[in-house]
């Protein structure tokens, strides 16, 4: 089992919603999703999907090893703009719009899951010695929030394409005060319009 590189391969079920599945089922294909992310070493996420399996299942590795399976996004707050990559999608990165704060659903537990890249209020950390832990903590809460919203758009068939934000920067040309004026009067623009 491998991930199916889109680039170069078909994949039929990477823009497709996957089907439910049971808990038992979904188990099963989330040990073999962690065998192939240990196997490449160099993903934190995986979706069924991804590896050509029609089960809507995925797994998260960043701060501790999530399971998702049927999961359905319930809430999401603060957007914010980060820079993703894909394994299915090797070597290409967009920028995407994600949310800092969600709160999931899956199958296999009865209470809802959520994800936040908010600074943890309750570590019980004030020290400015724990500062840089604290900011690094931060930073990886929010990458497990974007990368659950991640796996969460495969299962429906999304990808990073479809999220991306397309980011222009324009160069207006400003008037200055010696200018021709705009209006086309022919004075300078500090005797005209200002």
């Amino acid at each position: 089992m491998q991930v199916i590189d889109c680039l170069k391969e078909n994949n039929p079920y990477i823009n497709q919603k996957l089907k439910e599945v049971s808990v038992n089922e979904g188990l099963d294909i989330a040990k073999d999703l962690f065998n192939v992310l240990t196997k490449r070493k160099d993903g934190i996420g995986l979706a069924a999907n991804q590896v050509g399996i029609d089960a809507s299942v995925a797994v998260v590795n960043v701060r501790e090893p999530i399971i998702l399976i049927n999961p359905k996004i319930i809430k999401q707050w603060e957007p914010v703009p980060y820079f993703e990559g894909c394994l299915s999608f090797k070597g290409k990165s967009v920028q995407t719009q994600r949310y800092s704060n969600i709160v999931i659903k899956t199958e296999q537990e009865e209470a809802e899951w959520y994800f936040s890249g908010a600074p943890n209020p309750s570590d019980g950390k004030g020290s400015w010695e724990k500062q840089e832990q604290n900011k690094h903590d931060k930073e990886l809460r929010l990458l497990e929030a974007i990368c659950v919203q991640h796996e969460i758009d495969h299962l429906n068939g999304m990808t990073i394409s479809d999220r991306q934000i397309i980011t222009t920067i324009t160069n207006e040309v400003k008037v200055g005060r010696n200018d021709p004026c705009v209006c086309g009067s022919g004075k300078k623009y500090k005797k005209c319009c200002m």
